[in-house]
């Protein structure tokens, strides 16, 4: 099965992804790693005004099959947090690149994600392609 990578993000190997605007980063996971956790029964986001550091994990996410831990792809502040898929997370697979964003991060480095990969370096990466 094909993903939609839209090129104007910057994923992690740990497939979160980053939409970088000025100082302002919309932070989420790739529909790839969506589909591979299967069916997503819990999401646990940091609080707005949390400090988070590129590397480290800013939460979790829990599917019937796994808890995998969000990696933060920048160093910054929560300005943000999706309630909608905190209440809902089984709504993430619907839009994960639109209504499906993770946290709003007003970025204290933007370029953290200078190593991050391209739509297609990630999409080689996880489809083999």
């Amino acid at each position: 099965m094909a993903f939609e990578y839209p090129e104007d993000l910057k994923y992690l190997d740990s497939h979160e992804y980053v939409r970088l605007e000025g100082e302002n980063a919309t932070i989420g996971i790739s529909a790839f790693a969506i589909d591979q956790l299967g069916d997503i029964v819990f999401l646990e986001l940091p609080a707005v005004g949390d400090a988070i550091t590129k590397g480290e994990s800013f939460g979790t996410v829990e599917s019937v099959k796994a808890v995998e831990d969000l990696n933060s792809p920048i160093t910054g502040t929560v300005t943000e947090c999706n309630d909608a898929m905190v209440d809902s997370p089984e709504n993430l697979a619907d839009e994960p690149y639109g209504k499906g964003w993770l946290i709003k991060v007003k970025v204290e480095n933007p370029s953290d994600i200078d190593d991050a990969m391209s739509a297609s370096e990630y999409s080689s990466k996880v489809e083999g392609g």
